[in-house]
């Protein structure tokens, strides 16, 4: 077997274990945005099973009342075990993988203007309702439509992650 072969079938197989770990241990996508200090907007689980589901970072919270908004202050060290910590107590899942997407990422995959539009679903277009509620608008409804109206540039996800705007972190 030469070396491309190999090298393919080693991604094929990463990509496959990855693919898999997700129905045992849901991934969570943070969003973070470097002009709240890292602070977390938003939040989503993902499994193969289940796709995505929003979580509202304010809503999510410790034992000792910090939410996922906060958890760079929780642990300046180790914000990623702070995020971890607060999905096992509050959703009773505990993430293995956390991919980060900061603004600089969701602006080059869904356009420039995706958190003027996210706010403006959030604010002015019924959104503002609790993610924990069943029956009412939320936060991640107005992420969805905006994602939706300004659509997804694919090609733009390997690019972020070489760059370091998207990031993977094991915990």
């Amino acid at each position: 077997m030469n070396k491309l072969s190999l090298i393919f079938l080693v991604i094929v197989l990463l990509i496959m274990g990855f693919l898999a770990s997700t129905i045992v241990s849901p991934i969570l996508i943070i969003a973070e945005d470097a002009e709240e200090d890292g602070g977390v907007d938003m939040a989503a689980k993902f499994s193969i099973i289940g796709g995505f589901d929003w979580i509202y970072p304010g809503d999510s919270y410790n034992a000792n009342g910090g939410t996922l908004h906060n958890i760079r202050l929780i642990d300046p060290n180790d914000p990623y075990h702070a995020a971890q910590d607060i999905m096992s107590y509050t959703y009773h899942f505990t993430p293995h993988l956390i991919v980060s997407v900061n603004n600089d990422a969701a602006a080059a995959i869904f356009g420039n203007d995706i958190i003027d539009v996210i706010r403006s679903n959030d604010a002015y277009n019924g959104y503002p309702g609790n993610d924990n509620v069943q029956g009412t608008m939320s936060r991640g409804d107005a992420v969805d439509t905006a994602m939706t109206q300004n659509g997804m540039n694919i090609f733009q996800v390997p690019i972020q992650a070489l760059l370091g705007n998207i990031r993977f972190i094991f915990v």
